[in-house]
């Protein structure tokens, strides 16, 4: 059975379905290796990718969509799944929020990596004893 996105982008005369997938790609390989669906969400506000933070280690850039144009708004969450950070400016978090973040999370989520470097730290999304 086909689900209704098949269905549509089916409808649009080629070379149209690559070029949507291009401007408005379904997921976003991250850091860790993961390929993470993208909430466009209904309320004309940016992209939404949810993903855990450890995943992003590594990350030098905002992922974007339509072919660069669009920062997605990253909700960065905590081993337990909620937001611990939401940013549409990756570089700035790493370099000003993530030291505070760091500091909250490390003393609740202690199986975890919580590398000083953010920027050159392996991504994962295993905690230390997996």
């Amino acid at each position: 059975h086909t689900n209704l996105h098949d269905l549509l982008l089916g409808l649009l005369p080629w070379p149209l379905p690559q070029r949507l997938a291009e401007l408005a790609p379904t997921h976003v390989a991250v850091p860790s290796g993961r390929r993470v669906p993208i909430d466009y969400g209904t309320d004309g506000e940016a992209p939404v990718l949810a993903v855990k933070l450890q995943e992003m280690f590594g990350a030098t850039e905002t992922p974007t969509v339509a072919a660069g144009r669009v920062p997605v708004t990253l909700h960065l969450l905590d081993p337990g799944g909620k937001p611990a950070q939401v940013t549409r400016d990756l570089p700035s978090f790493w370099e000003q929020g993530y030291p505070q973040v760091k500091k909250d999370l490390k003393a609740r989520y202690l199986k975890h990596p919580w590398p000083d470097d953010p920027w050159s730290a392996a991504p994962t999304a295993k905690t230390k004893g997996r």
